[in-house]
């Protein structure tokens, strides 16, 4: 599956629906949805975004999943079966995350506290450190377990599987979705 760019701007500001179910034990937040991650209606759907493949090599899911052309019914109800979830900071697409602005991601952090108070997973891996501290007004926070709970989840801050965020490999985001994942109890402590 492939998009023009013509395609894909006609995406820009649309939104994709939470993925959340009954048991969710581990909720990921990404920044906002991209572009490709509308077209498809997949979260972290971009061909270049390594969070399914870290997932995998995490153990935290045990079957491949084909992001760039979009889920299907069973990968959803797959992932929603693990306990797993996945929903924004920010609704709305952009081509890049860096179009937000600081008053949008700190209206993305009230939504989140909320959603997270209705949904009730043990543990909430937000996907960004930049957005996380300016979301939350944590300057100096760093990636992995924070001090303070959200609505009584765990929180977590994970590195961003972008591609845009050349640094981390997909080794070193499954060492930190694992340690998320372990915390939630959808990989047991002796895992990854």
């Amino acid at each position: 599956m492939g998009f023009t760019r013509a395609e894909l701007e006609s995406f820009r500001d649309h939104v994709v629906p939470d993925l959340v179910g009954p048991g969710l034990k581990l909720l990921f937040v990404g920044i906002n949805p991209g572009l490709w991650t509308t077209a498809t209606q997949t979260h972290f759907a971009h061909p270049g975004n390594r969070f399914y493949p870290a997932l995998l090599k995490a153990g935290i899911i045990d079957r491949p999943i084909d992001q760039a052309r979009g889920f299907t019914d069973e990968d959803r109800e797959y992932l929603i079966g693990r306990g797993i979830g996945n929903t924004n900071l920010v609704a709305r697409a952009t081509a890049r995350a860096d179009e937000l602005s600081p008053d949008e991601l700190r209206l993305g952090a009230l939504r989140l506290t909320e959603f997270v108070a209705e949904h009730r997973p043990r543990v909430v891996a937000l996907a960004g450190i930049t957005a996380y501290r300016t979301a939350f007004g944590r300057r100096t926070a760093r990636v992995g377990r924070q001090p303070e709970d959200l609505s009584g989840a765990e929180l977590w801050v994970v590195p961003n599987p972008s591609g845009l965020n050349a640094h981390e490999t997909i080794a070193s985001l499954a060492d930190a979705y694992a340690a998320a994942a372990r915390a939630a109890g959808v990989l047991a402590q002796h895992d990854s």
